[in-house]
């Protein structure tokens, strides 16, 4: 075998030997490793484990007798389901290779998993451990589940017999029930990841009232532990945990736990489980209706009662036109009354003011006197016109303002308003319904023209709506 490539390096030649740098012979060695060795499975426990921020992983992988290099590199890691630590036994398939630059033998790995029997139940043990003591289990924490939802979100394959049994309980209870699918794959390497999405989209479209959801159930139909793995994942049950919606986890079977049930709002036994709790029975709706029904008529019965109360207090403090009319025609004659003492009195008291002056002139017989008190007689006489004047002036208006009155609250307009007067056959007013028994005539007098009516029902405040 010739190990040395003619591209790979330059050697110092020589008539009786090659000479190699130790960079060509360590690249030479690489070459020959990981074009002979093919990729292979490794056991053994880990040691001196470093998670750097470029995302790659370091580890020894180790048994009682020695020891290897490993790296895991980003884009393999970020695919695995189970994270080691330090102290896990565990199986690597890798690839065996040299790192050249400090010539170390040394595996990358390209996938990582528990070791021995019980491998995948000691990482759920050690996974439900963690959350645990997270606080993620605990009861304060959940939300309540409602037993009626009308928009439910399901997360699960569209393909696969959860959402059968799901649809099938919610057609035979539920037919009004909405129905969200978020298809996933529910096993397999992506489908952890898809899972965690599929929470935060339909967390995202809840919270932006684009889809309004009244709960979320996560879930699939039965399989082995490894077909189920996906619901034990560490990033979906923290996106379960951090979820605004309540969140109902079917997985598999009665008998089958994940870890998405722990941490769940509430853990359904199966699809179909899930669907009943979330879900009334069509007879319970109907339940509900009636008594809504019976609910709704209380109510309506007591707005019926107490609209009559106020349509009595009202129609007891409804005066009659006639009535306003003939308050304010004596309110008008007494204006009247007032307005004739006072003049009067005003003119009594100037006549003997007059008289009295007229006394003083005979007495006095002075010619300027006489002028004197006849000028003071003339504006005094003045004054008194204009006060009369003045008082007259008002009490025109006033009584014009009452006249006014009195024609706007006067029948005519008050029957313009949409009022009627209703008379019976003697011509009298009618203001109780008990006075207008059924089939008597009555006269019904409007704005314009009259009526004649007979009389067919009689509805009063004391014996309420008459059949």
């Amino acid at each position: 075998m010739n190990i040395a490539q003619p591209d790979s390096f330059s050697a110092t030649q020589s008539p009786t030997k090659t000479v190699m740098t130790v960079s060509q012979l360590n690249r030479s060695v690489r070459h020959l490793i990981e074009t002979q060795l093919p990729t292979l499975w490794v056991e053994g426990e880990i040691s001196n484990l470093a998670k750097p921020s470029s995302g790659h992983w370091y580890l020894t992988l180790k048994d009682k007798q020695a020891q290897v290099r490993c790296a895991m590199f980003r884009s393999a890691n970020a695919k695995l389901r189970f994270k080691p630590s330090r102290g896990d036994r565990v199986q690597i398939r890798a690839r065996v290779s040299l790192y050249t630059n400090r010539g170390e033998f040394q595996l990358i790995a390209q996938h990582i998993q528990p070791a021995g029997d019980g491998a995948l139940q000691q990482a759920f043990e050690k996974l439900k451990t963690k959350l645990f003591e997270e606080g993620l289990f605990g009861v304060e924490r959940k939300q309540p589940v409602p037993n009626s939802a009308r928009r439910i979100g399901v997360i699960t394959s569209a393909s696969g017999a959860a959402l059968h049994d799901i649809l099938a309980v919610l057609e035979r209870r539920s037919p009004m029930t909405e129905v969200f699918l978020f298809p996933v794959p529910v096993q397999g390497i992506d489908a952890p990841e898809a899972l965690v999405r599929a929470v935060d989209q339909a967390n995202s479209l809840h919270q932006q009232h684009t889809l309004p959801l009244d709960v979320l159930i996560i879930g699939r139909g039965g399989g082995s532990a490894e077909d189920l793995w996906a619901f034990n994942d560490e990033a979906l049950a923290r996106a379960i945990a951090n979820s605004d919606l309540p969140t109902v986890s079917a997985v598999g079977h009665e008998v089958d736990f994940s870890i998405s049930d722990f941490v769940a709002d509430q853990r359904a036994a199966t699809p179909s489980a899930a669907a009943e709790l979330v879900s009334l029975d069509q007879s319970e709706w109907s339940q509900r209706l009636d008594d809504a029904q019976r609910i709704l008529q209380g109510l309506m019965v007591r707005r019926l009662k107490q609209e009559r109360a106020v349509l009595g207090h009202w129609r007891a403090r409804l005066r009659h036109p006639g009535t306003t009319l003939k308050q304010q025609r004596q309110l008008l004659d007494s204006r009247k009354q007032q307005l004739s003492l006072l003049a009067g009195n005003w003119l009594r008291l100037h006549r003997s003011a007059l008289t009295n002056l007229s006394k003083q002139v005979e007495a006095r017989h002075p010619r300027t006197n006489i002028e004197h008190q006849m000028s003071l007689l003339a504006q005094r006489k003045r004054e008194l016109q204009q006060l009369i004047q003045g008082s007259m002036r008002r009490f025109k208006g006033a009584l014009e303002q009452q006249e006014q009155l009195i024609r706007t609250l006067g029948p005519e307009n008050t029957l313009a308003r949409g009022y009627a007067l209703v008379t019976g056959p003697d011509g009298k007013i009618i203001r109780n319904a008990k006075d207008a028994p059924p089939k008597s005539e009555v006269r019904i007098q409007l704005a314009k023209g009259e009526l004649a009516a007979e009389v067919i029902d009689v509805d009063t405040p004391e014996n309420g709506v008459s059949a």
